[in-house]
């Protein structure tokens, strides 16, 4: 493709984009366009692309998850997990937001989502904070901000996309996101500390040992979750998919059989909602999936990583200019479909300076977990403004403090690769 037909593929996007309309619709759009007005290929082939982009046994991982972490929401294990959290923290001056931080980390190892852990927190998190004296905007900024390490942290989609999309190892993944996942958390209990300090916020009473051992047990069959999930895909007992697979299973048997907060009626609103997220989720693949087929059989990823190979093969500085530019896109467009656009052209350029593809798996990730949570588009923002009964705005400006945590952490990643690639390295 030519300069002018680069200029129509990515100004067509821009312009769909600013009319607001849906990310999908706007990627599928403009590379129907751009495939129609330069006659790049036959109109037929797109359905045959959309179909092998979704022809994939590792992506079948995705509406698992999601209908796994649907499930375990639906248990009670959420509140559980809350309460051990809470247990945990005894008088420590912003404890109850450290809470939502540690609950954050607890469930990310469940759902896999960003916003479902903000909905799936948030509704019991946000409220109790406000009882305690926090800022409302705060509080919400604090969920929609540990809301992003269910990203980060597996089982993961986005992580399992960029697998897809890199042909990387997902367990490796996996394993490579545990790591700087519970450092961003770490970066956010400091903030909320520091905060709850400055403000003289009432700490919660300390729990006695019988309450924390109690508490334990209450949450103990939401923590064997990952531990399960996790441990079969890193023993080589299963692969990610399976493994999805065995999450429904163990969240049935824990609704219906351990917990009993699981009606048999409740499962077609479930698997109701399950399937209309990851119908979502799936209509962002293949509408990406075509955007990104155009972007690199027309040469456009090649040049584009050409040129920034010309400005520099320094790995400090083009690391961080990528860095720049996804913090940026991530303002405007989701996880997925970031991934569809910034690998084909980064990939290359990472494989030049050296970079394994898993660690930039990791570094791309931690920059769209604060995406999550930047206007206009972070949606764990707008999720948990909602929940708050405040202006996006307003949960905007409280989350500036925490942005600037996950920014130190992300150059951490970024320039330190023994973060992300020490554990995966013990799987070899």
């Amino acid at each position: 493709m030519n300069l002018p037909g680069a200029v129509t593929l990515w100004g067509t996007l821009a312009l769909l984009l600013a009319l607001n309309l849906p990310v999908a619709v706007a990627l599928g759009l403009s590379a129907l366009i751009a495939i129609a007005a330069f006659d790049l290929v036959s109109l037929q082939v797109i359905p045959e692309l959309m179909y092998s982009a979704t022809n994939s046994w590792t992506l079948l991982a995705i509406p698992f998850f999601i209908l796994a972490g649907n499930i375990l929401a639906r248990t009670g294990i959420a509140l559980r997990l809350i309460r051990l959290a809470d247990t945990l923290m005894g008088r420590i001056p912003g404890g109850l937001g450290i809470t939502a931080v540690i609950a954050s980390i607890f469930f990310a190892g469940i759902s896999g989502s960003g916003p479902a852990d903000v909905a799936a927190l948030g509704t019991l998190l946000i409220p109790a904070m406000r009882r305690s004296g926090y800022d409302r905007g705060f509080a919400a900024a604090l969920m929609a901000a540990g809301g992003g390490i269910g990203i980060i942290i597996p089982p993961s989609i986005a992580l399992i996309v960029y697998g897809v999309v890199a042909e990387a190892s997902v367990a490796k993944l996996f394993m490579a996101g545990v790591l700087p996942g519970i450092l961003v958390g770490g970066a956010l209990m400091a903030v909320t500390y520091g905060t709850a300090a400055r403000a003289g916020t009432k700490a919660p009473a300390s729990a006695a040992p019988p309450a924390v051992g109690r508490a334990f047990r209450d949450a103990l069959w939401g923590l064997l979750a990952p531990v399960i999930i996790l441990g079969g895909i890193y023993g080589g007992i299963f692969t990610p998919t399976e493994a999805a697979a065995v999450a429904i299973v163990y969240a049935l048997i824990i609704g219906i059989f351990v917990h009993r907060e699981l009606r048999l009626g409740d499962l077609y609103t479930i698997f109701s909602e399950s399937a209309i997220v990851s119908a979502s989720v799936m209509l962002i693949v293949v509408c990406a999936s075509v955007f990104s087929w155009v972007v690199t059989t027309e040469g456009i990823a090649q040049g584009v990583a050409e040129g920034l190979l010309s400005l520099s093969e320094n790995r400090f500085f083009l690391l961080l200019i990528i860095n720049v530019v996804v913090i940026a896109l991530g303002m405007f467009i989701d996880a997925i479909s970031m991934f569809y656009l910034l690998v084909p052209i980064f990939l290359p350029v990472i494989e030049r300076i050296g970079v394994d593809p898993v660690h930039f798996g990791i570094i791309l990730t931690v920059n769209l977990a604060i995406g999550q949570i930047t206007p206009p588009v972070g949606v764990n923002l707008i999720v948990a403004s909602g929940i708050a009964g405040c202006s996006v705005g307003r949960v905007a400006r409280a989350a500036l403090p925490l942005i600037a945590a996950e920014a130190l952490v992300l150059l951490l990643i970024t320039y330190l690769p023994g973060l992300s690639l020490w554990l995966p390295r013990l799987m070899n």
